[in-house]
């Protein structure tokens, strides 16, 4: 059916989530809509750091050339807030009253940051104090970078992925960077002590103090400045602080809709709600107790559930955990839950050259693995954790021996290349040139951190004979 007689699928987000659900649909020649809340057109949020580090052209953010949303299929509304849902009537209602009716709708609102309690972060009249800058969106980027070349000092709070992120993109900006993190380590959500404990070491290699197990209690004005007052008694002056810290998934409009809601919107194996047509992806999703903040598993349930809006029957199974730390000099990659998987531990940890390599290990096969500060077996190691290979009792060991050889890797065709589209490559060689890479496979487009392997496996591919690549 066309879209004016047909109402198709609507969805309530426009992120990176929402526009592989609508690229899906539509190639299924399935009408689509999507609402947006922000006025930016649909972009890469985990590049937003790289974007500040003045690493990556802002352009690069636009997960489609601008223009091509229509002629794809999608109908993109931006700057489109929804505040409710009529599941009576199947329509949504925006701001300005407006209704967008739908035959089925897809919730992809994503996370919202929560502010630590800290006092005087915010004024008496409500607004942010003009020194604190969270940092989620584009319009947040924006501001923070606006406000980098007339400051010299930061504090970053919050010690995860996005935290050392910003710090690292700050410190090559210039600053004196200072991160505060509440819990015993560094990355203390997805990596174990000696692995926090490594990052902190390079972290304070490359000029950036950092303090864990201390929170920041409150923000004072002063005759010599701002000072960020921590709960270990240190002072922190600085010009600008940076929230990276706390976040949640967005269900309000679900709560409102009567969905069942518990920390996110709770969805079964086929991405559906407790109304059969409504679904939730993403970060906003709770699938079997489990919600996310990764791309992979926001990708992977676009895929599945663009295929049974389409008619297919595939099924969610749970995510491919797997997460990337994107920062200059800070080389991150988990696989799993290392915190929790049960196994064998094969672990080699070299403090001075700043590595830990951590492997767990059940019935031969990896369910879990910590890498820091040596990533050039990430996509052997994942590539057998995918797949589920069995490894002989010296495999785990060999896979972590020795530290950054000087020779170029030689990968094979099913390597893993970009673990975040899980892009092998052989799929980077099939390709002719990076946009061909980035339309066909997706590889790149996530955290980036696959870029420079990307390069050098389409620069390697042998010529034709007439002096093209082949």
């Amino acid at each position: 059916m066309s879209p004016a007689t047909d109402p198709g699928v609507v969805v309530v987000g426009a992120g990176m989530a929402a526009v592989r659900l609508a690229e899906g649909l539509a190639a299924r020649g399935t009408a689509v809509t999507l609402l947006g809340d922000e006025d930016a057109p649909p972009y890469n949020r985990i590049l937003l750091s790289a974007v500040l580090e003045s690493a990556c052209d802002p352009s690069l953010l636009d997960l489609r050339p601008r223009g091509s949303y229509a002629d794809a299929g999608i109908d993109l509304r931006p700057g489109v807030r929804v505040v409710e849902i009529d599941r009576d009537a199947r329509e949504v209602v925006l701001a300005d009253t407006a209704r967008v009716p739908y035959d089925r709708l897809v919730l992809a609102t994503g996370a919202i940051p929560t502010l630590p309690p800290v006092r005087g972060l915010v004024r008496p009249d409500g607004t942010l104090h003009p020194r604190v800058h969270p940092f989620r969106s584009v319009a947040d980027c924006r501001r923070l970078d606006a406000a980098v070349p007339t400051a010299r000092r930061a504090v970053v709070v919050g010690g995860g992925l996005l935290g050392l992120q910003v710090a690292r993109a700050l410190a090559v900006r210039g600053l004196a960077v200072e991160v505060v993190e509440g819990g015993e380590h560094l990355l203390r959500s997805h990596v174990e002590a000696p692995a926090g404990a490594i990052l902190a070491r390079d972290l304070r290699r490359l000029g950036t103090e950092v303090y864990t197990g201390a929170r920041a209690t409150r923000l004072v004005e002063g005759p010599d400045g701002t000072t960020l007052v921590l709960d270990n008694g240190a002072a922190l002056a600085t010009d600008l602080v940076v929230l990276t810290a706390g976040g949640r998934p967005a269900t309000a409009l679900a709560r409102r809709a009567g969905l069942e809601v518990r920390r996110g919107v709770v969805v079964d194996e086929g991405l559906t709600t407790s109304d059969p047509r409504v679904h939730a992806i993403g970060d906003c999703a709770q699938h079997d107790g489990v919600t996310t903040g990764f791309v992979p598993p926001a990708w992977e349930q676009a895929a599945v559930l663009a295929d049974r809006l389409a008619g297919g029957d595939l099924t969610y199974d749970g995510h491919r955990p797997v997460a990337r730390l994107r920062a200059t000099d800070l080389d991150v990659a988990v696989l799993g839950d290392p915190l929790t998987a049960v196994g064998d531990v094969v672990e080699v940890t070299n403090p001075v050259v700043g590595s830990h390599r951590r492997l767990v290990v059940r019935d031969g096969r990896i369910v879990a693995a910590t890498l820091v500060g040596d990533l050039s077996r990430v996509g052997l190691i994942t590539g057998h954790y995918d797949r589920g290979t069995v490894l002989g009792p010296a495999e785990p060991a060999a896979l972590l021996a020795g530290d950054r050889p000087a020779a170029p890797r030689v990968l094979g065709d099913d390597a893993e290349v970009c673990t975040c589209a899980g892009v092998t490559a052989g799929a980077v060689r099939a390709c002719r040139s990076l946009e061909d890479v980035r339309s066909t496979t997706r590889a790149t487009t996530g955290c980036g951190g696959c870029a420079d392997d990307v390069r050098a496996l389409l620069a390697s591919r042998p010529l034709t004979p007439s002096g093209g690549t082949r």
